[in-house]
């Protein structure tokens, strides 16, 4: 009887893992049910009678005892290498971090410390400022982004740059599920209002752009244009819009590299088990500085997804005078986890009048599908697709970058 448990459990515990590996390509619901409580139960049991029940009542052949007792010393080291494997912190060669010069910071309301750069205005400063919203979740504000964003304060724009919170050199929170979607609104709310703006433009990038959207469906009043580049699907997603194709007229086409691949290239049991504990339980696994410095690390192979040109992009990490804080590994995987608790925004944005340029690379690694709904939501846009540029266009076409945003900024009538 003893023989016959540890052998079915053994079974269905590697069934209920490839089931759960077969499943997640799909996004079944299922996943959680199968890996949180199949699994470990069925694992459980294994264990259990393997280690419980007396050799002796397993078999009476020696050599089916010799198996079974070398089934246990195997087990044992395999637990042992786990709890190795997942608990014992690593690192990935984060260099020496220096901090940006010019850097300030803002103490919110909300109990955000932020640290934000503002490029000023040449000569006398427009009335509507900018803020800079970068991608991720758990993107930072970095030297070269500085320099990108300087010529538009130079036609006579304050630029506003922050890390948002738990990236860069901005705080941590104590309490990762703190780190929401709602969080980032209320403190981008708190922002305009620190700088005493009637209005703002907005520019997102990736994330930065639903950030924005989500601002602009709550405080509309204070949105003066929207700027949006390589929009991610607006939250709550809807994952039927990945699936529609482009017009053959845009001539879009996929980058050479997935976010996929480079996700799969950079995790390790070690991180999946951190990604876990903070998004089931609460937990941080690893310390802050270890999860950024992984962060970082992830984002230099994901970022190869990000141009059209994998040329264009280099692995290694700059060094830059200016440098730049780390990227934040629980605010980004919070953050995503909160998308499916959000209030849809998309009632109160449906034919907003906000003047909105969104423009998308020719190799964006974002689905047409997620671009389409920002147009339709708001009806006074302009469209630009960017030709030999990925999701970070200003990587490869900075020129084209610059003048696309200047053009909308003397065109569009925002300080009216």
């Amino acid at each position: 009887m003893g023989r016959i448990i540890i052998i079915n459990s053994g079974i269905l515990a590697v069934l209920a893992f490839l089931a759960g590996e077969e499943l997640k390509k799909y996004h079944s619901p299922l996943v959680d049910f199968i890996w949180f409580v199949c699994l470990p139960f069925f694992t459980l049991v294994f264990f259990a009678a393997l280690f419980l029940v007396q050799i002796r009542r397993i078999s009476s052949h020696p050599v089916t005892r010799n198996i079974f007792r070398g089934m246990r010393v195997a087990a044992l080291l395999g637990i042992g290498g786990l709890c190795i494997a997942v608990f014992w912190p690593r690192g990935y060669g984060a260099p020496p971090r220096v901090k940006s010069v010019g850097i300030r910071y803002w103490d919110l309301p909300t109990g955000s410390h932020l640290a934000y750069t503002l490029i000023p205005a040449k000569g006398t400063p427009k009335p509507t400022p900018i803020i800079y919203l970068q991608g991720g979740p758990g993107g930072t504000v970095d030297y070269g982004l500085i320099q990108i964003m300087t010529p538009t304060a130079e036609e006579g724009y304050n630029v506003y740059l922050y890390d948002q919170i738990g990236s860069g050199w901005s705080d941590r929170l104590a309490d990762i599920r703190d780190y929401t979607a709602v969080r980032h609104k209320r403190d981008l709310e708190a922002i305009v209002r620190a700088i005493g703006a009637d209005k703002v433009i907005l520019i997102g990038q990736s994330w930065g752009a639903i950030l924005a959207t989500l601002y602009a469906a709550d405080n509309p009043d204070r949105v003066a244009g929207l700027i949006l580049t390589g929009p991610g699907s607006i939250q709550p997603g809807r994952p039927e819009l990945a699936g529609i194709q482009p017009p053959d007229s845009l001539r879009l086409r996929q980058p050479y590299y997935s976010n996929q691949q480079g996700n799969e290239l950079a995790n390790n049991i070690r991180t999946r088990a951190m990604a876990m504990f903070a998004t089931k339980f609460g937990w941080k696994l690893a310390s802050d500085e270890e999860a950024d410095d992984f962060a970082g690390y992830e984002s230099r192979l994901v970022n190869r997804s990000m141009v059209c040109d994998t040329t264009g992009i280099s692995e290694a990490r700059p060094r830059v005078p200016n440098g730049s804080g780390e990227a934040g590994f629980y605010v980004q995987v919070m953050t995503v986890r909160s998308f499916k608790s959000l209030p849809d925004p998309r009632p109160k944005l449906r034919n907003s009048p906000i003047p909105m340029l969104l423009m998308k690379g020719e190799c964006d690694n974002q689905p047409w599908g997620y671009a389409t709904e920002y147009l339709q939501l708001f009806p006074n846009h302009r469209l630009v697709i960017i030709s030999g540029a990925g999701h970070g266009i200003y990587f490869e076409q900075p020129e084209l970058y610059l003048s696309t945003i200047g053009d909308f900024l003397k065109n569009a009538k925002l300080h009216s």
